[in-house]
């Protein structure tokens, strides 16, 4: 079976919003879920998150049998792991998951480091298989228009949408524990692609 490492966001820990329920979701399935705690969530920055995702992942095994999600700024992270991953030398990953993620700098200025230097699109899309996005229209945070950030994911990463009608951050806060089985679905998607 397969491995999910899952990056958290802002002020959250691997039991927020809805990572119990993907947890208990895809372990039912027979998936292993991994979510570590990312250093300092309250003041986030790059190097040590991204280097935590990437020992988490480096640690889940071959990485053809691993995706990895993120949510918010936690999709952001797994950008910025994805465009540091090398491919040859450690194989590409199944796929990944983005969850209420902004394609640019949306007016957090504790955050302003993730979106600092452009993305390299091309590096990211090489390190993957297959990428999904998962968004609702409604995201008061990915802003000025949630859905502009979900065409630039969707053009750039080739990436597959579902973009919900409703649900705001699709977790607004840490203690909001949501079930989201869209991202379920789109986990489980990945993993019937690769195989």
């Amino acid at each position: 079976m397969s491995t999910i490492i899952v990056s958290h966001g802002y002020n959250a820990a691997g039991d927020s919003v809805w990572f119990p329920y993907l947890s208990a979701e895809l372990t039912a399935l027979g998936h292993t879920v991994v979510v570590p705690n990312l250093p300092d969530p309250s003041a986030p920055r790059l190097d040590p998150w991204r280097k935590t995702l990437a020992a988490a992942a480096s640690e889940a095994g071959p990485a053809r049998d691993t995706v990895v999600i993120g949510h918010s700024i936690g999709g952001v992270n797994v950008l910025r792991m994805l465009e540091q991953h090398d491919p040859d030398a450690h194989g590409r990953f199944a796929g990944a998951v983005l969850v209420s993620t902004a394609a640019h700098e949306v007016g957090y200025a504790e955050l302003a480091e993730f979106f600092e230097q452009p993305f390299d699109w091309e590096r990211i899309r090489n390190a993957a298989g297959e990428f999904r996005v998962l968004s609702a229209i409604d995201d008061p945070v990915n802003i000025p228009d949630p859905v502009e950030h979900v065409g630039l994911l969707v053009r750039n990463l080739g990436a597959a949408a579902v973009v919900l009608p409703g649900g705001r951050h699709l977790g607004d806060y840490p203690e909001d524990h949501i079930e989201l089985p869209e991202a379920v679905r789109l986990v489980t998607d990945i993993l019937a692609a690769g195989s």
